[in-house]
């Protein structure tokens, strides 16, 4: 494992061959890139597929949601209700800053085809936000316990190369940060530009679970065989 000092700061970790293809996954609100490590074994994914991970590091911000401390976050949060007051400028930031480190790895010789853009809570809805707008076919991406932003300008923005955009989409049933609805109307959003979405939903509250581990292993060897 390393950390990469271009861009935004990353921790990555590389195959044991050279590397055919790459997921870049964003942390939440308050986390780092060290927060989805750990799930990395048990995604069940076999070595053959020489898969990169790059999980890079939001900046620190303030974040009027708690009380203008300063913490990671990809963009500021007003306050509970994510549809409303969103922090435009944060979030064109971090689509930039994500943009490139994709980039970056077509760079480093990742075929677009084979690059995933995966991320929890905050750092799904960027990971998504991105991926729609992406110049270049991608593998797909995985939004975890996340929700939409920027909705108004997905038809207007959306890259014709990514339109039919496979999703893994889960939920926990029992969220009490980011509510299931907020789940539903991304997925529905999705389906309106012709995303497949695979819908997973759990009896869980702002969390993963083993099973959506696994789950998202099976899905991640599906798009990258």
């Amino acid at each position: 494992m390393q950390t990469n000092s271009k861009l935004l700061s990353c921790v990555e970790i590389e195959p044991r061959k050279p590397a055919r293809s790459s997921v870049v996954w964003l942390h939440g609100l308050g986390a780092d890139g060290n927060d989805f490590v750990p799930i990395v074994p048990h995604l069940g994914l076999d070595e053959s597929l020489a898969l990169r991970f790059v999980f890079p590091n939001a900046p620190r911000i303030p974040v009027s949601l708690n009380m203008g401390m300063v913490m990671p976050a990809w963009y500021d949060i007003a306050g509970p209700d994510l549809r409303y007051r969103q922090d435009v400028d944060g979030i064109r930031r971090s689509e930039a800053q994500v943009r490139a480190i994709v980039e970056r790895e077509i760079e480093r010789g990742i075929p677009s085809r084979n690059i995933l853009l995966a991320g929890f809570s905050q750092g799904g809805a960027v990971a998504v936000h991105v991926a729609l707008r992406f110049p270049q076919p991608l593998a797909g991406a995985i939004a975890l316990s996340t929700y939409l932003v920027l909705g108004d300008t997905i038809e207007a923005e959306i890259a014709s190369a990514n339109r039919g955009l496979p999703v893994f989409q889960a939920h926990g049933s029992a969220d009490p940060m980011v509510h299931i609805e907020r789940g539903e109307a991304l997925r529905e959003e999705l389906a309106k530009v012709g995303c497949a979405v695979e819908w997973h939903e759990y009896p869980m509250m702002h969390e993963v679970c083993l099973e959506e581990i696994e789950a998202i292993g099976a899905w991640m060897r599906a798009r990258l065989r």
